[in-house]
């Protein structure tokens, strides 16, 4: 990892056809964020320069081909692609998504080989991304299989992270997928990046339950004390806070959770559902547990808005912060757990 200083993030442009070009140009029409970061958008001049028209943005950009010709302080867009492309908004597309993974993949092995800091991702349509060279429910199974570590969905703000122990994982195939193995492999994956990410020294994690009440002792399902209890309270024996399960129904309404430092839910929308009705335009989905840093907004491509220049950009920009707040944290973990006894002989 480089010094934390100068943080290069790279920007995966999404669905052309959706508020992605909108929300980046919005984004860095500010030029205080140029003191926090230098952008690279991976896509193509032409196609920014098409944003910048429609929506009469007076930002400047600096055409790049490569990386060694980016330039600090500047928003530059790198061009994965150079012929002029057909942008109808709020129109599902498979030729656009074609695009969005062309940028998405440019962006990733930038990121694997080091000539980015940070990933942040403009929304894609897991639909029109489908080809044979691209067989992925979105950006998290994709990055999990481009780099290093075991990925999670945290969907982060201030005051209120959620972690799931299964992700894009349909209703009927939840439980069987909820194994002991699991389930110990993602706590330890939210307690890890709770340390290294948002520097918590000793995490306390709240964990729902899989069935309506936590199954009412065993009235809705024994899932909850077959599966969940006995190996939360393994992980309990470890030394590790981690509490539950706790009925998700009335979890957040209790407020319960700003007893914790992160919750996790057992499916998607069991932490979605509340963490979007408590934060939506201001969350951020983090890819925790992998090796590089990848963050993106809480919301999808949006076409029925696509192209009207009413597109929200705060939890984009929330998702750059945070990309680059988590980066400095992990330096500064790093740099505070490596060779802890060489560093201690030195100050002698």
């Amino acid at each position: 990892m480089k010094k934390s200083e100068n943080i290069v993030v790279g920007i995966s442009i999404g669905d052309l056809n959706g508020i992605g070009g909108e929300i980046v140009l919005k984004t860095f029409e500010d030029a205080r964020m140029l003191d926090f970061c230098t952008p690279i958008i991976f896509a193509s001049a032409k196609s920014m320069n098409f944003f910048k028209t429609h929506f009469n943005s007076e930002i400047n950009f600096n055409s790049i081909n490569s990386i060694n010709q980016l330039v600090f302080g500047k928003v530059n867009v790198l061009n994965c692609w150079t012929e002029a492309v057909t942008i109808e908004f709020g129109k599902e597309d498979i030729k656009i998504g074609e695009y969005a993974i062309k940028s998405l993949q440019a962006a990733t092995k930038a990121l694997k080989e080091g000539d980015i800091d940070v990933l942040v991702t403009a929304p894609i349509n897991k639909s029109n991304i489908q080809s044979n060279d691209f067989k992925f429910p979105g950006h998290t199974d994709y990055l999990a299989q481009e780099l290093e570590g075991e990925s999670l969905m945290f969907m982060v703000t201030d005051s209120l992270r959620v972690g799931l122990l299964t992700d894009h994982v349909p209703v009927k195939d939840i439980v069987q997928n909820l194994t002991e193995a699991l389930i110990v492999k993602k706590i330890n994956a939210v307690y890890k990046s709770l340390l290294m990410d948002f520097k918590i020294v000793r995490p306390k994690i709240a964990v729902l339950g899989i069935n309506p009440h936590t199954g009412d002792n065993g009235v809705i399902g024994n899932e909850d004390d077959t599966i969940l209890r006995p190996t939360l309270q393994k992980i309990k024996e470890e030394g590790k806070l981690v509490y539950g399960p706790y009925a998700a129904d009335s979890f957040f309404g209790s407020n319960n959770y700003k007893n914790f430092d992160a919750v996790i839910a057992t499916y998607h929308d069991q932490g979605l559902i509340p963490f979007k009705t408590l934060s939506f335009g201001q969350g951020v989905n983090f890819t925790a547990g992998l090796n590089k840093i990848r963050t993106s907004p809480d919301h999808g491509t949006a076409y029925e808005i696509a192209g009207k220049g009413v597109a929200d950009a705060n939890s984009f920009k929330e998702a750059v912060f945070a990309a680059i707040q988590i980066f400095k944290n992990r330096f500064e973990y790093e740099e505070l757990t490596s060779n802890p006894l060489q560093k201690s002989r030195q100050k002698m």
